[in-house]
């Protein structure tokens, strides 16, 4: 090739440079949205309203709040085979029944007020319960009335007032089946003709004979009002997604709803996963009705393109330990790399107010790093994985991951949360981690890095906490990611993955073995630390 060749080329590909640098200079940095997530109002069960929340979450400091109030709380029992007839209604007040559109005004008002603070508007659906066993039996028992998924990222009425969910007419079916419930219509036509019916029957002074009248009139009264009732029991015409009487359908209801909502741009939380609710209410001779919900773990695994889950809320937690299931999750992710994204994890507070127990806003934070202020740029956070969540259960307990980063190369390359990088050969897997308290103060903390699913470094030491540790052992030839889990002095943390290419198996030790300390770039471990 001439001298001139390789003069463009170079020109080329110091042009590329150039536009990958300005690429990135001109993309916005990111910034952290300290968050409170799941939040309710007293639009549907919440004890503050929306201006007493945002005055509440700007006092505390927060930047954001997601709320996400019940979308429709109505639940219904009826008696076989006039269920429409004989049955019970419970509702409490929701945002159905407020009215979609004046939520999504009030909201946008009350932001309008308190500009300090982002007001994300969602909400908290039950797609889907059913009944067992008997009134008469005194077993009757309503499932799953508290398995929840919170949605966002919907801007419009319209998004919502179609979602399948029980409870909810605009998502009803009409069809065929709709018409056959209208049938008992039908019964007004003989009805009709029997109240107007001449009969020939006349007696000796030429009138209708009383009594033959009177059977006629009997008989299409009846009849009429056999319709009406029917007519009546079939009410509403249309009919719900999924039967509240059919206890075989395990996920297919959830999957729907799912499906519905990435459909419209929406993105869904599984809300909770090992949270339980129990309650029993005496019906006097009828017995007992239990409404209970299960801890539903496995719900992650049974559906997919869900956007994340609660990982961390005040209750009982397993579905985060190293190897349960968002590890299997992950894993898989990593192993295909392609499809749909991996679940992420969120910090729930599921705040109702003062009066309903003793939760604060900013007892359970997430932290978004977006590029925009705004529900978008929340949104795209979350789709991306860059967030972790925090659980501050102590006032002041409180730790902030103010870095998190795998680098390869000596640091030339890198990836935060949620993001990938391949070392394209480098092999030289170094993980980045700061931990430092809210107060800025000393808090004891102990830090796990989780390779793949397995504990690969646990690490203790004191607030502000560095560390620098190199990953030798990384399995070759495979995708690996690393998380974090740190847990202090009534507090902890909960990071969201990065992803890693395979590294040359030639540069690595045997598959498996513990991440270490770079002396090189990092201090000396602290007291009682352990090799990644």
């Amino acid at each position: 090739m001439s001298r001139g060749g390789w003069k463009a080329i170079a020109l080329c590909g110091l042009w590329l440079a150039m536009a990958v640098v300005q690429a990135r200079a001109d993309e916005p940095a990111l910034t952290p949205l300290v968050t409170s997530f799941h939040v309710h109002s007293t639009v549907s069960t919440g004890d503050l309203t929306l201006d007493q929340v945002a005055e509440q979450a700007e006092a505390l400091g927060l930047d954001a709040v997601v709320l996400t109030d019940n979308f429709v709380l109505r639940y219904e029992y009826g008696l076989y085979p006039f269920r429409g007839l004989l049955k019970r209604t419970f509702s409490i007040r929701s945002v159905l029944d407020y009215g979609l559109d004046r939520f999504l005004n009030d909201v946008a008002a009350a932001q309008a007020r308190h500009p300090k603070v982002l007001l994300v508007p969602g909400v908290e659906v039950v797609p889907h319960y059913y009944w067992t066993g008997s009134l008469f039996e005194g077993n009757l028992t309503m499932h799953n009335s508290q398995k929840n998924i919170l949605v966002f990222g919907l801007p419009r009425a319209e998004d919502y007032a179609a979602l399948p969910v029980n409870g909810n007419p605009g998502s009803y079916r009409y069809d065929w089946a709709s018409v056959v419930t209208l049938s008992p219509v039908l019964l007004f036509v003989p009805a009709t003709w029997l109240w107007f019916r001449r009969t020939a029957r006349v007696s000796r002074d030429g009138r209708v004979s009383s009594r033959a009248r009177r059977t006629h009139r009997l008989a299409s009264v009846t009849l009429a009002a056999a319709a009406s009732l029917l007519l009546f029991n079939a009410w509403p015409v249309g009919t719900p997604v999924y039967s509240s009487y059919d206890e075989h359908l395990s996920y297919r209801p959830y999957q729907t709803f799912i499906d519905a909502v990435a459909a419209r741009g929406g993105a869904t939380i599984w809300s909770m996963p090992e949270a339980r609710d129990f309650n029993q209410f005496d019906y006097g001779p009828l017995g007992k009705v239990t409404v209970k919900t299960d801890p539903y773990p496995e719900a992650l695994v049974m559906t997919s393109g869900y956007t994340g889950f609660g990982g961390i809320y005040q209750d009982n937690r397993t579905v985060a330990d190293p190897g349960n299931f968002w590890d299997q999750l992950l894993g898989q992710y990593a192993a295909r790399r392609k499809g749909p994204a991996p679940p992420f994890t969120v910090g729930e507070i599921a705040f109702h107010g003062m009066n309903r127990d003793t939760r604060e806003l900013d007892q359970v934070l997430t932290i978004f790093w977006v590029r925009q202020r705004n529900a978008a740029g929340l949104l795209e956070a979350l789709r991306s994985g860059r967030l972790y969540s925090v659980g501050q259960y102590t006032k002041g307990s409180g730790l902030r991951l103010d870095q998190f980063r795998v680098e390869c190369a000596g640091g030339a390359r890198g990836a935060v949360s949620g993001e990938s990088l391949d070392p394209s050969g480098a092999g030289d897997v170094t993980v980045r981690v700061k931990v430092t308290a809210v107060d800025q103060g000393a808090q004891p903390i102990t830090l796990m890095v989780i390779r793949s699913g397995q504990v690969a470094a646990t690490l203790t030491g004191v607030t502000p906490f560095e560390q620098v540790l190199t990953d030798p052992g990384a399995p070759p030839g495979v995708w690996n990611y690393y998380r974090l889990s740190v847990k202090g002095q009534g507090s902890e943390l909960l990071s969201n993955p990065i992803f890693v290419g395979p590294v040359p198996a030639a540069q690595t030790d045997p598959p498996g073995a513990p991440l270490a300390s770079d002396p090189a770039v990092a201090p000396a471990p602290p007291a009682g630390a352990q090799g990644l």
